[in-house]
């Protein structure tokens, strides 16, 4: 008899459980997991007598309250993140600019001289020269200087101890979508190298979770993608808008395109978590640690040697093939027209569908290796596939100019509008990881299926979403 009532009782308990899991549905573990911290709280305060503490004023606790609040949580996220890109992009300009005229106008002409003095074949010094050091040259120009200034700076809010608060902030909304509260560090990191964001991903332990931020990493807009995005902004956003307003609408435009990436990560971590990565959100228990000084050294040497240097070398080795491509395709005729033409010439009926052209999806594929290298690629193709005279240095070799309004000369004369510019700088956002991306997930996932998977699903993502831009903006025009 008494054996029946207990398991009565079992059936009862368990008939409970079920309803209540049926009641709650997604939200019955968050429910058990707070009836549990309830309940904890409950004995505690029964047999734990706590001595009052004096009212003094707590720094820690009070700027907890402010950087992870509701009202003030998130907006003081988007201005810190917003000053470390600005920094980043003002502080990069004058060394960039620096690299380039040391590795690209000083010893480029040195090395065709030097060439041209021991009698070197011209065609090994144009792929040599012009194709594989002039490509590693606008990488190093490019990419080294915002680098060397956003980890630096990323790694101090992570020593100070801010960005578990960020993850934090983010976890609820990256839990509502399936994936993991850390992925916003990740993304974060993201911003300064995509390469480096995959890496960072290790920080998360679940595999389903972690092979989501790999995935979705790439919409972020790393430092190969800003100087396109600043380039193009400034030219078809901010000149269509008066003078006095332009840089303030450009920044507008650029930040606009950061934030529809993270957006673009949170919809598809959605949807893989729905599908062929479903699963729930695991538990994401966090101590936060307390604020501390940086230390300066220790900070220089994670963020300049384990971050920069690393995955700037990684890029090299990738450009420097890009760059004998470059060439080759400039330069290796069939019948009347280059490679490169005769491949402008076919794709440009399919470009346009999607506001693009033939130059900017053949750039993109040479690009591959290195999104650094992308403007000097247009603007050597336009000059030559328009026959624009007195401007570059001849088929395969990559060029910028100081000036903007040279560079929108250029690009108008190549039949370049407002939709061009804006469906590039959506496809500067979704297209492809670059290789150094591609070749750091393999290592991360030892999956050939998921680098395929992380290298399409944003082209396939920037093309739709390009093409119905397309679509209403030949509507509305």
């Amino acid at each position: 008899m008494k054996g029946n009532a207990i398991m009565s009782n079992k059936e009862y308990i368990i008939k409970d459980a079920d309803d209540l899991r049926w009641e709650l549905g997604e939200n019955f573990h968050d429910h058990i997991i707070e009836s549990v911290y309830n309940e904890a709280g409950a004995i505690a305060a029964k047999v734990i007598i706590q001595k009052e503490e004096s009212k003094k004023f707590h720094f820690d606790q009070w700027l907890d309250r402010l950087v992870t609040s509701r009202l003030t949580g998130f907006p003081i996220m988007f201005l810190l993140l917003a000053i470390v890109f600005w920094i980043t992009i003002e502080g990069s300009n004058i060394p960039s600019g620096l690299l380039a005229s040391l590795l690209v106008d000083t010893i480029h002409p040195e090395l065709k001289l030097l060439a041209q003095n021991i009698g070197m074949p011209v065609w090994i010094n144009g792929l040599l020269i012009d194709g594989a050091y002039l490509a590693m040259a606008w990488v190093i120009a490019v990419m080294l200087p915002p680098m060397a200034i956003f980890f630096p700076l990323f790694t101090l809010l992570e020593d100070f101890g801010y960005l578990p608060r960020v993850a934090f902030n983010m976890d609820n909304l990256y839990r509502r979508v399936g994936a993991h509260g850390k992925q916003a560090l990740t993304m974060s990191m993201g911003f300064g190298c995509n390469a480096a964001g995959v890496i960072a991903t290790r920080i998360i332990d679940s595999p389903r979770e972690r092979l989501i931020a790999i995935i979705t990493n790439n919409f972020s807009l790393c430092n190969g993608r800003w100087p396109t995005q600043i380039l193009i902004a400034t030219i078809f956003i901010g000149g269509a808008v008066p003078a006095h307003l332009a840089g303030v609408v450009s920044a507008g435009a650029v930040v606009g395109i950061a934030l529809l990436g993270v957006l673009f990560s949170l919809v598809v971590s959605w949807g893989l978590s729905n599908t062929v990565l479903k699963g729930e959100a695991s538990a994401f228990s966090l101590e936060l640690p307390p604020y501390r000084p940086p230390r300066i050294l220790q900070t220089l040497y994670t963020s300049l040697i384990d971050r920069t240097i690393f995955v700037l070398w990684r890029a090299i080795i990738f450009a420097i093939p890009a760059g004998l491509v470059i060439w080759l395709v400039s330069n290796v005729d069939i019948g009347e027209y280059s490679i490169a033409e005769h491949f402008i010439n076919w794709s440009n009926p399919f470009a346009l569908l999607f506001g693009l052209n033939g130059i900017i999806l053949l750039a993109y594929i040479i690009a591959i290796p290195a999104n650094e290298i992308v403007i000097p690629t247009i603007l050597m193709l336009t000059v030559t596939t328009v026959n624009i005279v007195g401007v570059g240095s001849g088929a395969g070799v990559m060029f910028e100019l100081d000036s903007t309004a040279d560079t929108a000369e250029i690009l108008f004369s190549g039949g370049w509008s407002a939709l061009t510019g804006i469906s590039l700088m959506l496809f500067s956002l979704l297209h492809n990881p670059c290789s150094t991306t591609l070749y750091t997930i393999y290592k991360e996932t030892h999956s050939w299926k998921w680098t395929v998977v992380s290298a399409f699903l944003p082209i396939a993502i920037g093309l739709v979403v390009c093409f119905f831009v397309t679509q209403i903006w030949l509507l509305v025009a």
